[in-house]
């Protein structure tokens, strides 16, 4: 055998390894859980998909029609419908981000656990405010001049921009965030470092952002 081969052996022996009291346990209980998280998933697709055609059905049904058979939905109507869209966006859209980032949040910010926590707080409040300073400034509470009292081809290009906007400027600024994450987590594990704080060992002692 060469000489790496020999320290490993020798480490191995040296220190042997024991199988945990408890890990058949915990196997099932993480399948289980997976199995709750996936169910959990589809019931809110299928729920969010019943409550999308419920509502679809109630609008058409509930919009009055021309004379000649031809919707007349009021403004109001695809104006609250495209609030309630932005809003289910911010909701639906926060959690999933939050959801795959932790684990780029824990390696990047794996020297101050702490702070890697109180980051993603901030950032959480961040992204709320901006979707809804997005909403109350896009709002219209009377139709604009080129738009009539039923919902014309102007009003729905707007709404439509309205949402395609707000998916532009948290793409962005979650690109920065991507960016800037890796710069601000060296820099407080360089100052951690300067004031002699002890160090974490990412090995031994990983951090945990769910708590």
């Amino acid at each position: 055998m060469t000489h790496l081969e020999d320290r490993i052996t020798n480490a191995l022996r040296s220190s042997p390894t024991r199988p945990s009291s408890d890990l058949f346990e915990r196997v099932v209980d993480s399948i289980e859980a997976d199995r709750r998280r996936r169910r959990t998933t589809l019931a809110v697709v299928a729920g969010t998909a019943a409550l999308i055609a419920t509502a679809t059905t109630a609008v058409l049904t509930l919009t009055p029609r021309t004379p000649d058979g031809d919707l007349a939905m009021p403004w109001w109507i695809l104006e609250v419908g495209t609030i309630a869209v932005l809003l289910a966006l911010a909701f639906w859209l926060g959690p999933f981000i939050k959801r795959f980032g932790r684990a780029y949040a824990a390696d990047v910010f794996h020297d101050n656990p702490m702070t890697g926590k109180s980051y993603i707080v901030l950032t959480d409040i961040v992204y709320y405010l901006i979707f809804a300073a997005y909403i109350l400034f896009s709002t219209q509470v009377a139709p604009m001049e080129d738009w009539a009292e039923t919902v014309t081809p102007g009003q729905v290009t707007y709404e439509l921009g309205r949402i395609g906007g707000i998916l532009l400027v948290i793409g962005v600024l979650h690109g920065l965030n991507i960016v800037l994450m890796p710069v601000l987590g060296r820099l407080f594990s360089l100052n951690r470092s300067l004031s002699g704080a002890p160090r974490r060992d990412r090995h031994t002692d990983p951090v945990d952002l769910d708590r």
